[in-house]
């Protein structure tokens, strides 16, 4: 049975907005409105209870992409770039814009803009964006409140009728497969899953650590963290069937 794919306008702006622990809040604008930075820096203040909007994250843990329409051509054309600081998590932010392979572009750097030593002053005042909540955060104004999934360790006070999911994929490596899981799986969990989820994608060749802790041996694997019981799918992730089956979901595909 063929399932319909997710449809995004055919012009839009994305923008994505890092924490360096990690978390991510990004927004899918069709409109194209300025001062979205402004938004999710004022999100990233209320999700994780932060003194004031981290301004100081921008533009050095940002990514853009843009879709836009070539008045000469007609046809819709992509730009996408992000900062060093993300430009390893490309595979993550074409799952999240629906942009395949694309390759994103490094954005202009200058001397002294996004200077570590600089942004490590701030560790003290904001700790919580050193920290890693496996967060990610789908910000639509139009909607009374933002889209965000919570920390696990908040998710054991949630309800069931507010259960959420905690998913970990583990990879080795950025590959044209890797990124095609990735797109695959952020697709069927948006079309399908009920519930909010915050699905972290893991590399085992720069955090073998975390392999390590979650008993992982081969990828990719997939890991439903909460709720427990915990479980895993190694290698087979074209199967909805099966992804569904670990997760305990009661939503038909």
């Amino acid at each position: 049975m063929t399932t319909p794919k997710l449809f995004l306008p055919k012009v839009f702006k994305g923008i994505a907005l890092f924490t360096p622990g990690g978390d991510l809040i990004y927004c899918i604008d069709p409109n194209k409105q300025g001062r979205w930075h402004l938004h999710l820096c004022a999100a990233l203040q209320e999700i994780l209870d932060l003194t004031e909007p981290p301004h100081f994250l921008v533009p050095c843990y940002t990514a853009t992409v843009d879709h836009w329409l070539d008045p000469h051509t007609q046809q819709i054309r992509t730009f996408a770039e992000a900062y060093p600081a993300v430009l390893q998590h490309q595979a993550l932010l074409n799952a999240i814009f629906h942009t395949g392979d694309l390759i994103w572009q490094a954005a202009p750097w200058q001397d002294g803009l996004c200077d570590r030593m600089v942004l490590a002053t701030y560790r003290s005042t904001f700790p919580q964006l050193w920290e890693d909540h496996d967060l990610i955060v789908n910000l639509d104004l139009s909607e009374k409140a933002p889209k965000y999934y919570p920390p696990v360790r908040t998710t054991q006070n949630i309800q069931q009728k507010n259960q959420c999911y905690v998913l970990r994929l583990f990879i080795a490596g950025h590959s044209a497969n890797t990124e095609r899981i990735l797109h695959n799986l952020h697709e069927l969990l948006e079309r399908s899953l009920g519930y909010p989820y915050t699905l972290k994608v893991i590399d085992v060749l720069t955090h073998p650590e975390q392999a390590e802790i979650d008993q992982v041996s081969a990828t990719p694997t997939l890991v439903k963290v909460w709720p427990q019981p915990i479980r895993r799918i190694v290698g087979d992730l074209d199967n909805a069937e099966k992804i569904f089956q670990m997760l305990g979901a009661a939503e038909k595909l």
